[in-house]
């Protein structure tokens, strides 16, 4: 019954945001077009291969949301708990997520270059595949990711390891 409030939840702030928003330019869109999820609970919500593009995620609870194959460029995810969630083949290049919750997030041939992690935790998360080039990581995070990297990102042919600079 929860799982269903909040799938319907989930679908009418869609709904809302498809209504409510202008269209947005398809050059450039500006941050204010975007949805502000800041100190929401999104969690069990589909973005699957959608774009949000700059949109505010902090403070959110967006556990085992799926964001598979979104476009999160700069995305603000500052102290969010997105546990369990799948970002696999998503876009967050230039993401701040500093003390933000990744535990046994799916992050696999995800992109996070650029990415600011400091004080966040990517305890259990599927890497493989992810690209890690230029991310500000704390050195727990740096040597954990390490000895789980793996794989090869497919859209930048860098490797996990690489990416990390792993030693």
């Amino acid at each position: 019954m929860q799982l269903m409030l909040r799938l319907i939840t989930c679908a009418l702030l869609l709904l809302l945001n498809l209504v409510l928003l202008p269209p947005s330019s398809a050059v450039a869109a500006s941050y204010l077009e975007k949805v502000d999820y800041t100190l929401t609970n999104q969690s069990d919500c589909d973005f699957h291969d959608q774009d949000l593009e700059g949109s505010s995620f902090a403070g959110a609870v967006a556990r085992n949301a799926n964001f598979s194959g979104a476009k999160l460029h700069g995305a603000i995810f500052t102290q969010g708990a997105f546990s369990g969630a799948d970002f696999s083949g998503a876009d967050l290049s230039d993401v701040l997520m500093d003390r933000t919750d990744f535990v046994g997030t799916n992050l696999e041939n995800a992109n996070l270059s650029g990415v600011i992690a400091s004080g966040s935790s990517f305890a259990n998360a599927e890497i493989s595949g992810a690209d890690f080039s230029d991310a500000l990581l704390d050195r727990e995070d740096f040597n954990k990711l390490c000895r789980r990297a793996k794989g090869t990102n497919p859209a930048s042919g860098i490797s996990t390891k690489e990416s990390l600079g792993c030693p």
